[in-house]
C-alpha cells in the first residue's frame, strides 16, 4: 500500500470521526437546550392578581408562554370582550383543537353574576363566564397572569380559577365640579377600572355638562351630552354602568350663583340649597336631571344628593325634616318615573332627630347609642310614612364605619322598609394626596360590614374639593376592589405589594419601594408649614390673609428668637426634609424600573419635590435667624433670594405634569360660587389656589427681609 493510499484512509476516518462528534455534540446542545426551554417548577412565577380570586390553586407549570397564546375558539361564536393589550391581537380560529383559548358562557353554572372559572392545562386555557360580565372579567385575570410571565419570563401557571365577587355593585364616584381631566384620560380610567372589576361610577356631575333645558347651568368647558354619551357607551362595552349624581335641595350653589335662579333660594343671602316649596325649584331641578339621565343611557341610577342642608322653606314654619321629606318625595317619584333608582345621602333626616352623633364616635358603647335612638327615635317615627320607599339610603362615613351608631343608623331604615347602601371613602378633604394609607382601613371595615349584612353593594367617594391629582386615587380604588370583591382575604401590605406590581412592574413589588406611605407626614406638614394654625382653606376669605394666616419672619434686631419659636416646626422641616431626599431616591429608581404608569410615579414625584421645597425654605430661614456672623447672614439671605425662582421652576415643573391630564384653568367667564365649605379648587380661576399659602409667604419674606 503506498503511502499516499494510507494517507487519504487516515484522513477519511478523521473526517467520519469529526463528523460523528460534531453530530453528537450537536445532539447533545439540543438536548440542554430544549431541556432549558421546558417548563419545570423553577419556573413558577409571581402571579399577585388584583382583586385576589376567590379560589386560585396553582399546581405546577403549563407549557404556554405568554407570546403562544395567539388564537380562541368560541363555538357558538360569542364575541371576544373588550380585552387588554396582551389580548387584543389574538385571532378566531374554527378548529378547537388548534386554539390556545376555548371561551364559552353558562348561565347554569352554581356562581353568582359577574362569575367565572377559569383553568389553565399544558397548552389550553378554558374559560366559562356566567355571563359576560363574568367573561370579561375572567380575561381581565387571563391578562394579568399573562402580564406577571412576559415580566418574569416564566410559563403560565397551571392553574384552577373559580371567581365572583362578593358584593353586586362596586362603584367608584367620579367628583368633576371643580376641574375636568382632558377626555381621553377618562376613557384610559374606565379601561383602568375594568381591569380591577369596578363595575360603576357615580359622576357628579354639577356644571359640567352642557345642559340644553338649562344651559346657564353647564360651564363653558363642560363637556356635551353627546361627550358623556360616549363616554358611557364605552364604560358599557367594559362592563362599567355609569349614572349621575346631579346634587339636590343643598350644594346647588353651581345653579343658584346665578343671577336668573337667585330667586329660588332658600335663603336669598346664600346660594347654597334652594327653596323646597317653590314649585320652580322642580322645574330647575328636574331639567338637569333629564338631561343627565339623557347623557348616562345605560344607567340604574340618580343620584339626587340632599345632604348636608338645613332649609327654612322662606321661613315657612316647617321643620327641615318636612321640608326635606317634601323635596325627597317629589324627586324621589321624579326619578321613578323616569326609569331610575333615586339614591339620597342620608344624613340630614339622621341629623335633624337628634341621632347624628352616634354614627361617628366609637367611644359610644352599644347601651350609649341605643339609648340615644330610644330618646330620639319618635323624631323619625313621626314622618316614617312621608319616607319614599323607592329610594336607596345612603349611608356615608369616611372615617368611622366602625361606630355602633353607623351601623344603628342602617339598621333602623332596613327594619322600616327602605334600602340602604354604604359610602365609604378614598379621598376627602386631604391636600395635595390622600392620607391615612388611602384610607384602606375604613374602606375595608364598611366592604366586610356590607358584606356580612348582605347589602348589594359600596360606593368609594374620591371628592374634588382639595382635588388632589386622580392618579394618586388608584392605590385606594384598588383597595376597594380588593375588598368588596375578594372581602378580606389578605394583609394591607400584602394589597399595597400587588398594587406595586399590577400598576408599575413585578420587580417594584418589594416593600423597599413602598414610599406612598412614607409621603403622608411630609405632605400633612407641607400644609401648614408656613401657616398659622390650619388654614390653608380659609386664606382667600381672610380680610388680612398675611397678617392673619401666615407666620411672621425673623427679625434681624432679635436673632435666635424666632428659630426658638418655631423649634418644633423647623425640627419637623429637617426631618420632612430627610425623607423628601429618601423618597426621591426611591421615585427615581422605580422610574427607570417601571413598565408601567410612570405618569403616576411623575405625579408623586412633583408632590415630593413641592413638599421639600417649603421644607428648604424654612431651614434657609433658620439658617438666617442663627447666624453668628455678617458673612453667615449673608450666605443665608443669598439663599433665601434664591426661593422665588425655585419655586417659580416648582410650580411649573409640576403643572407641566399635572397638565398632561388635567385642565388646569377654568374658562375666563365661569362664575366662582359662595364656597360654603371653603373648598380649596374653587378658590381661583387659575390654578393659584393650589399654591396660594406657597405665594403670599413668598411675598412677605420678599417685602420683609
Amino acid at each position: 500500500m503506498s503511502l499516499d493510499l494510507l494517507a487519504s484512509i487516515i484522513i477519511n476516518i478523521n473526517r467520519l470521526f469529526i463528523m460523528k462528534l460534531i453530530r453528537l455534540l450537536f445532539l447533545i446542545v439540543s438536548i440542554i437546550i430544549l431541556a432549558s426551554c421546558q417548563p419545570t417548577n423553577d419556573n413558577i412565577g409571581d402571579f399577585k392578581l388584583l382583586p385576589l380570586p376567590q379560589h386560585f390553586e396553582i399546581t405546577g407549570v403549563s407549557s404556554l408562554r405568554y407570546k403562544n397564546i395567539q388564537s380562541y375558539f368560541s363555538q357558538v361564536r360569542i364575541d371576544l370582550p373588550k380585552v387588554g393589550k396582551l389580548l387584543n391581537t389574538i385571532q378566531p380560529i374554527e378548529v378547537r383543537s388548534e386554539a390556545q383559548i376555548i371561551y364559552r358562557i353558562d348561565e347554569t353554572q352554581d356562581l353568582p353574576k359577574e362569575g367565572y372559572t377559569l383553568e389553565i392545562t399544558k397548552n389550553k386555557i378554558n374559560i366559562t363566564g356566567k355571563d359576560k360580565a363574568g367573561l370579561l372579567y375572567a380575561f381581565m385575570t387571563l391578562e394579568q397572569l399573562m402580564e406577571d410571565a412576559k415580566e418574569q419570563d416564566v410559563f403560565l401557571p397551571l392553574c384552577s380559577i373559580k371567581d365572583f365577587p362578593l358584593l353586586s355593585y362596586r362603584a367608584i364616584h367620579l367628583d368633576v365640579k371643580h376641574h375636568l381631566e382632558k377626555k381621553d384620560y377618562y376613557y384610559k380610567l374606565f379601561d383602568k377600572l375594568a381591569r380591577y372589576k369596578v363595575n360603576a361610577v357615580l359622576v357628579e356631575m354639577e356644571d359640567k355638562l352642557k345642559y340644553k333645558r338649562q344651559p346657564e347651568v353647564g360651564s363653558a368647558d363642560a363637556l356635551s351630552i353627546d361627550e358623556w354619551i360616549e363616554l358611557s357607551n364605552y364604560a358599557n362595552e367594559r362592563n362599567i354602568e355609569i349614572s349621575p349624581l346631579i346634587q339636590g335641595l343643598g350644594h346647588v350653589s353651581f345653579i343658584l350663583k346665578h343671577d336668573k335662579y337667585k330667586d329660588l333660594r332658600d335663603d336669598p343671602k346664600s346660594d347654597w340649597a334652594f327653596n323646597p316649596l317653590d314649585p320652580k325649584t322642580y322645574e330647575v331641578q328636574f331639567d338637569l336631571y333629564l338631561d343627565a339621565i339623557e347623557a348616562t343611557p345605560h344607567g340604574k341610577y340618580l343620584h339626587i344628593g340632599g345632604d348636608e342642608v338645613h332649609t327654612t322653606g322662606r321661613n315657612s314654619g316647617k321643620s327641615a325634616l318636612e321640608l326635606q321629606l317634601i323635596w325627597l318625595n317629589k324627586v324621589s317619584k321624579f326619578a321613578e318615573e323616569h326609569g331610575r333608582i333615586p339614591i339620597f345621602w342620608d344624613d340630614m333626616p339622621l341629623k335633624e332627630a337628634g341621632v347624628y352623633k352616634a354614627m361617628f364616635d366609637t367611644k359610644l358603647t352599644e347601651q350609649e347609642v341605643d339609648a340615644l335612638w330610644e330618646k330620639n327615635e319618635y323624631k323619625l317615627i313621626e314622618f316614617l310614612d312621608q319616607f319614599p320607599k323607592n329610594c336607596i339610603y345612603m349611608r356615608w362615613n369616611y372615617s368611622s364605619s366602625q361606630a355602633i351608631g353607623n351601623g344603628k343608623a342602617m339598621e333602623w331604615f332596613r327594619k322600616n322598609g327602605m334600602q340602604v347602601m354604604g359610602a365609604t371613602a378614598g379621598q376627602t378633604r386631604w391636600v395635595l394626596m390622600p392620607q391615612n394609607e388611602s384610607n384602606m382601613d375604613n374602606i375595608k371595615t364598611f366592604a366586610m360590614s356590607s358584606i356580612n349584612n348582605g347589602l348589594k353593594g359600596l360606593l368609594l367617594t374620591l371628592w374634588d374639593d382639595d382635588s388632589p391629582h386622580f392618579e394618586l386615587y388608584n392605590r385606594g380604588i384598588i383597595a376597594f376592589s380588593e375588598y368588596t370583591w375578594s372581602g378580606e382575604k389578605r394583609t394591607k401590605s400584602k394589597i399595597k405589594s400587588a398594587y406595586r406590581q399590577r400598576e408599575f412592574s413585578g420587580t417594584l413589588s418589594d416593600p423597599e419601594y413602598a414610599f406612598i406611605d412614607q409621603l403622608e407626614e411630609p405632605v400633612a406638614f407641607w400644609k401648614n408649614a408656613f401657616l398659622i394654625g390650619n388654614k390653608r382653606n380659609y386664606l382667600k376669605k381672610m380680610d388680612r390673609p398675611v397678617q392673619e394666616g401666615v407666620i411672621d419672619l425673623p427679625d434681624k434686631n432679635n436673632k435666635g428668637r424666632w428659630a426658638e419659636k418655631y423649634a418644633k416646626r423647623l425640627d419637623q422641616a429637617a426631618l420632612v426634609k430627610q425623607e423628601c431626599d429618601a423618597i426621591r431616591i426611591k421615585i427615581t429608581k422605580m422610574k427607570s424600573l417601571a413598565i408601567r404608569n410612570n405618569f403616576t410615579l411623575e405625579i408623586y414625584e412633583q408632590v415630593n419635590e413641592m413638599v421639600q421645597f417649603t421644607a428648604n425654605m424654612l431651614l434657609a430661614l433658620k439658617d438666617y435667624d442663627t447666624a453668628q456672623n455678617k458673612q453667615e447672614e449673608s450666605e443665608a439671605l443669598e439663599q433665601i433670594g434664591e426661593f422665588s425662582e425655585k419655586f417659580k421652576v416648582a410650580r411649573r415643573n409640576l403643572e407641566t405634569v399635572y397638565g398632561k391630564s388635567r385642565i388646569l384653568i377654568k374658562p375666563n367667564d365661569y362664575i366662582l360660587d359662595k364656597d360654603h365649605h371653603s373648598h380649596l379648587a374653587n378658590q381661583t380661576i387659575s390654578f393659584d389656589w393650589q399654591f396660594y399659602a406657597e405665594m403670599l409667604f413668598l411675598d412677605k419674606v420678599k417685602n420683609e427681609l
